[in-house]
């Protein structure tokens, strides 16, 4: 899920603290796996949402997204759901998946005290080729962000990475939502954009973890907001793909917790 607020410095984490987003992290990507197999034509959004949510509880974890938010419009699911034009946030409701749908699903948990978070984008039985084209030039973006995550380097630089593969492809990355700390809580400094120029912004320190969760659009960049408050879709209705992950710094490099 995307940054609505964050706090107003970046806090470095412990060894600790990483073993526990660790646990979170893992969790997140079992989640993932369990799910897979019921990404099909015929099934329903809720039905995901409940699959989801009946695992993480069952591992001792909290959805991270359910009850989000304001308290008079909370998310009011266990995953995001975001399908075809649906670019994030999207609600788990009765709608039903069809051949050639592609689906983005969001997943969050609280597992002691820490939080895990990433987004996968799923196909649907076989999409367009330029479908297809687009959740690969997604996933190929947050690879190429990920694997310049390293201390020294900047913010800037996995902007302009993701940017690069992306609108290198003929795709459009969106500029409104963001990556975002994460720990304690669900959203901290600092904010991750998906564009930029390389050699700027925050330089990265072991202990910084934070998500990277690049949206990529077949059309155009620009966005609505739909009535409900929380679903996000393309202005010109065309697909949109998300890939994402947590990642820490580490003296060395970087690891990706939810992977």
């Amino acid at each position: 899920m995307l940054a609505l607020t964050v706090m107003s410095r970046v806090a470095l984490k412990s060894a600790r603290e990483i073993e526990t987003m660790r646990r979170a992290g893992a969790l997140v990507a079992e989640t993932f796996r369990v799910l897979e197999p019921y990404v099909v034509a015929g099934a329903t959004l809720k039905d995901l949402d409940r699959l989801a949510e009946e695992h993480i509880r069952k591992a001792g974890a909290t959805p991270a997204y359910l009850g989000y938010g304001p308290r008079n419009n909370p998310f009011p699911g266990t995953i995001c759901a975001s399908v075809n034009e649906v670019i994030c946030h999207g609600i788990p409701d009765g709608r039903e998946l069809q051949e050639g749908d592609i689906v983005g699903v969001d997943i969050g948990v609280l597992l002691g005290g820490y939080y895990g978070d990433a987004c996968y984008t799923y196909t649907v039985g076989k999409v367009r080729p330029e479908v297809q084209g687009l959740v690969d030039a997604t996933r190929a973006s947050l690879n190429a962000a990920l694997d310049l995550v390293k201390p020294g380097a900047r913010l800037g630089d996995l902007g302009h990475a993701v940017q690069t593969v992306a609108e290198g492809r003929g795709y459009s990355v969106v500029r409104e939502y963001t990556g975002h700390g994460i720990g304690k809580r669900l959203h901290e400094e600092p904010t991750v954009l998906h564009y930029g120029a390389r050699y700027t912004g925050l330089k990265l320190q072991p202990g910084m973890v934070f998500t990277i969760e690049p949206m990529v659009n077949l059309g155009r960049p620009e966005t609505r907001l739909l009535g409900d408050g929380w679903t996000v879709i393309t202005a010109d209705k065309q697909p949109s793909a998300q890939f994402e992950h947590t990642v820490a710094v580490t003296q060395k490099g970087h690891e990706i917790l939810t992977l």
